[in-house]
């Protein structure tokens, strides 16, 4: 079930390098794939709300640019405030990963018919709050039990495949947006409708497909020592106390330290648009660029990164994101941003809880990768907050300026904070 062949996984890796793409699918577990299943299907509808959410509030109700950074913020950084929760609550009682997930699933999907009765700032933003505890809760589960069903040495390409499939559904769900809006009269109300539909599938997919219990941990050279006789119930403090670990503390402190100085995507979006002056109705088609840039690039980064390091491609994604970011400066094109942009997320997305998974023992895997990303949603919750007061403040110019030479400092100093130990297979992280 976990994976193919379990024959030796270095000689799988030899063969593999020499084999081409259809290989990699007979190389995951079942689990993944159908989990990364669910996620192309909640993602087709999490991004037909993406897609016209800014144009929506920017345009449709006008919020200044410190209105929508503060929504903004509350979309992309209020998970971080239960996924240590979501984590801690999967790890305990034998293993509800997948209950845990299928809640945060289903709790996403609700809030989706609630944007169509709700017009004000506080009154969205508390739905967005409340869609965003949803992911917030399902995602560490999500991941641990991946990195569980994964063997240590292809965790990179699993998460790779994971992610791929995941912005299969961000490609096609700005797709569907678009299509919606220029067929319906009341276009946004149409998306808010079809995307509750959506979400309710990938719910039921969860349920009907995902083996419950916790998955037995494919174990290699890469974990840390599982002790033999594990406590009967993983507590809130031993969660917290594995930042004492010297790889779970420096990634922690990494990944908020470059959440910090990552600006939003719908940022990105917004100032395409503002210099290459889109038509509002080709706004949610911008994201697409993104998404095939992840799509295509998701597979190979994770397959490198077990090879070459993941640390070493976390850091490659954030000097792609900075090239993006020159780019908008200098007026460049837009399809070469949008790439670089895509590459980001393809080089430390999945790359990142990779390089956790290795960090973590088993029993508490789900928390584990969950003070990561509360650290890394907590900053860019903070950063989104910040570039849209820049935005307010001084112009767009200046606040991408900021942005880029912060992004700069920090990643200097994640180079000089790098894991203790290497991060090639067969390593830690």
């Amino acid at each position: 079930m976990y994976v193919a062949d379990s024959r030796g996984a270095a000689g799988d890796e030899a063969r593999d390098a020499k084999r081409p793409g259809p290989r990699v699918a007979a190389a995951v577990a079942p689990t993944v794939l159908v989990l990364g299943t669910v996620s192309l299907i909640t993602d087709v509808s999490s991004e037909m709300v993406t897609a016209v959410l800014p144009l929506y509030l920017v345009a449709g109700l006008g919020l200044s640019p410190l209105g929508f950074g503060l929504l903004d913020g509350v979309y992309n950084g209020f998970s971080a405030l239960v996924r240590l929760v979501g984590g801690h609550l999967a790890d305990r009682g034998g293993g509800r990963h997948k209950a845990v997930a299928a809640f945060g699933y289903g709790l996403s999907a609700v809030c989706k018919p609630a944007l169509l009765l709700v017009h004000s700032l506080p009154l969205i933003g508390a739905v967005l709050a409340v869609d965003r505890t949803g992911k917030g809760l399902r995602t560490a589960p999500r991941d641990a039990l991946i990195s569980l069903s994964s063997a240590p040495e292809a965790r990179g390409r699993a998460f790779g495949v994971h992610r791929a499939m995941d912005t299969a559904g961000a490609l096609l769900g700005p797709l569907v947006a678009f299509l919606i809006l220029r067929q319906a009269a009341d276009g946004y109300d149409a998306v808010f409708t079809v995307s509750f539909c959506v979400a309710a599938l990938g719910v039921l997919v969860l349920l009907l497909f995902v083996p419950g219990g916790r998955p037995r941990p494919a174990a290699g050279p890469e974990d840390p020592p599982v002790p033999a006789a594990p406590a009967a119930q993983p507590s809130l403090r031993a969660s917290v106390a594995l930042l004492r670990r010297p790889d779970v503390r420096r990634l922690t402190i990494c990944a908020t330290l470059l959440g910090l100085s990552t600006v939003s995507d719908s940022f990105v979006y917004l100032l395409l648009q503002h210099r290459l002056g889109v038509p509002d109705r080709w706004f949610a088609l911008m994201p697409l660029g993104t998404a095939a840039a992840f799509l295509l690039l998701a597979i190979p980064l994770g397959r490198l990164a077990d090879r070459l390091g993941r640390w070493r491609m976390f850091l490659a994604g954030h000097a792609a994101l900075l090239g993006a970011y020159a780019l908008l400066l200098a007026h460049g094109p837009a399809y070469l941003v949008l790439l670089l942009h895509g590459a980001f997320y393809a080089a430390t997305d999945g790359v990142l809880m990779a390089a956790a998974s290795t960090a973590v023992p088993a029993e508490l895997r789900g928390a584990g990768l969950a003070l990561i990303q509360t650290g890394q949603a907590a900053a860019r919750f903070a950063a989104s907050l910040a570039f849209g007061a820049a935005w307010t403040a001084w112009g767009d110019r200046t606040a991408l300026t900021t942005a880029t030479a912060a992004l700069a400092v920090c990643a200097a100093c994640a180079v000089w904070l790098r894991p203790a130990r290497p991060t090639r297979p067969g390593s830690a992280s």
